[in-house]
């Protein structure tokens, strides 16, 4: 039997209910986690007003949020189909000869469609908050005061010199991940932004405190142009601190990530980090189908024999051994030991194919 539009449209309203209730919850959970974070960090900077802290937690939120909504899917799925078989409204719906895909099918096309508007309107709105939220946090919790930027023309750094001025450097090729630039320019300037001086070098090494530049011209205001061999400029950075300057890729949309990977790609950077990201957006509402296929095995068959307590605990079990496999998967991404398309798409994949197979089990077998 194929179920009626009317039936159809009410098993959807109602794990779209269940969707929600799970959520708010969550979410009123970790907003509450992450301003108690915020005000623990900020204990000791006066500068940090309480307003300043729950403005950060509220653009936190939605990242927060998008990273949780496949473990809401799960339980909000869960709850939804619990609810239906103990009111017997499913056990009416087998007796008319819906089966089990029959009545799930809402659930899952709405899973697939949340998942697309998730990563196509919901996410440009998650990198613009995430942003913002990163601007603040470096601001007052990190103090940094070197920033970088990765365009076609090259690679543009800022940082703060020992004398209390700053220096703009700019490359147009990078190597060695951020350790070593060549064409370089370097822009002196003094605490008021007036221009003191300019270094153009064939290449820059850099060292621990220091920039070893090769073959330097030095320029300054009234004064002739300088060659020498070889020069040394001090510097507090690291090239672990030039690659976590990069924009996180958190901080940028769907849309963008795949121009601002090929970006970095020619200024000479790994990007897997963010294409490992992309490809996590991407499987997203694969992933969100596979928690409604996992709820149902935990919440149709199991109700009906009265094991609640172990729907519960089965559900939270089934929830922490992924979250403990997608970590693990993509950590093994970031490391280089599998694509990262590889790593980002197994989890949701895996669980797929597990979740049917359980259902056509438990239901066809």
């Amino acid at each position: 039997m194929r179920p009626s539009y009317i039936l159809s449209v009410y098993f959807g309203r109602q794990f779209l209910a269940g969707l929600c209730i799970v959520l708010a919850m969550l979410g009123g959970v970790v907003f509450l986690f992450e301003l108690a974070e915020l005000m623990r960090r900020a204990a000791n900077r006066e500068e940090v007003s309480l307003l300043l802290i729950v403005e950060m937690s509220l653009l936190h939120l939605p990242l927060l949020v998008q990273q949780i909504l496949p473990i809401a899917a799960l339980f909000g799925a869960m709850l939804a189909f619990y609810r239906l078989t103990r009111s017997q409204q499913l056990v009416v719906a087998r007796g008319a000869g819906v089966s089990v895909w029959q009545f799930i099918a809402p659930a899952l096309v709405l899973a697939v469609g949340l998942g697309i508007l998730s990563i196509t309107l919901f996410d440009p709105f998650v990198s613009a908050a995430a942003s913002r939220f990163e601007q603040l946090e470096a601001r007052y919790f990190r103090g940094e005061s070197s920033s970088l930027a990765v365009s076609k023309n090259g690679l543009w750094l800022r940082q703060a010199t020992a004398e209390g001025g700053q220096s703009v450097v700019h490359a147009e090729h990078v190597g060695q991940q951020g350790e070593e630039l060549r064409n370089v320019t370097i822009f002196m300037y003094e605490d008021d932004d007036r221009f003191v001086s300019r270094i153009d070098a064939a290449t820059a090494v850099l060292k621990a405190g220091r920039w070893d530049l090769e073959d330097v011209l030095l320029s300054s205001p009234n004064r002739a142009p300088q060659h020498v061999d070889q020069y040394s400029m001090a510097t507090s950075l690291t090239v672990q601190q030039i690659q976590d300057s990069f924009a996180p890729p958190e901080t940028l949309s769907f849309w963008e990530l795949p121009r601002f990977i090929d970006t970095l790609r020619e200024a000479g950077f790994s990007a897997l980090n963010h294409r490992i990201h992309w490809h996590t957006l991407l499987s997203s509402p694969l992933l969100l189908l596979a928690m409604v296929l996992i709820a149902a095995t935990f919440s149709l068959r199991l109700t009906r024999r009265g094991y609640t307590g172990f729907l519960i605990v089965a559900g939270v079990f089934a929830g922490l051994v992924l979250y403990v496999v997608t970590d693990v998967v993509l950590a093994l991404g970031l490391a280089g030991s599998v694509p990262a398309a590889l790593a980002a798409w197994t989890p949701a994949g895996v669980s797929t194919l597990l979740g049917a197979a359980t259902l056509l089990h438990l239901e066809d077998g």
